[in-house]
C-alpha cells in the first residue's frame, strides 16, 4: 500500500504539486480584457477609456511569463477592443448597445 501524507483537506503531496504546476492567467491580462470591453462599449463617447486601456495593456504586457501563465490572448483581445473603441471615436461613429 502506498504511503500517503495528507496536506490540508485530504490532498496528497503529489496532488498538491500537480495543482501548483497548472498554468494560471496573468491578472493584468484579465484587467486589460475587462477594460477593453468597457472601452469598446463607452469609447466612442469617452475617449479617455480606450487610451488608458491601450497604455495599461501595452505597459503590463511585459509582465507575461510563458512558463507559469497560460496564454497572452487576454492582452491581445483587450488591446484590440480598446483600439477599436478609439477607432470608433476618431471616425465619430456611435454604435447602439442593446442590453
Amino acid at each position: 500500500m502506498k504511503k500517503r501524507s495528507i496536506v490540508g483537506n485530504d490532498i496528497s503531496v503529489e496532488e498538491k504539486k500537480y495543482i501548483d504546476n497548472i498554468k494560471k492567467q496573468n491578472p493584468y491580462g484579465i484587467i486589460t480584457l475587462m477594460m477593453g470591453g468597457v472601452s469598446f462599449l463607452f469609447g466612442p463617447i469617452i475617449v479617455f477609456l480606450p487610451i488608458a486601456t491601450l497604455l495599461f495593456g501595452l505597459l503590463t504586457f511585459r509582465t507575461f511569463d510563458r512558463k507559469i501563465e497560460d496564454n497572452p490572448w487576454t492582452f491581445y483581445i483587450g488591446i484590440g477592443l480598446a483600439g477599436y473603441g478609439l477607432y470608433l471615436f476618431i471616425t465619430n461613429y456611435q454604435h447602439e448597445i442593446i442590453l
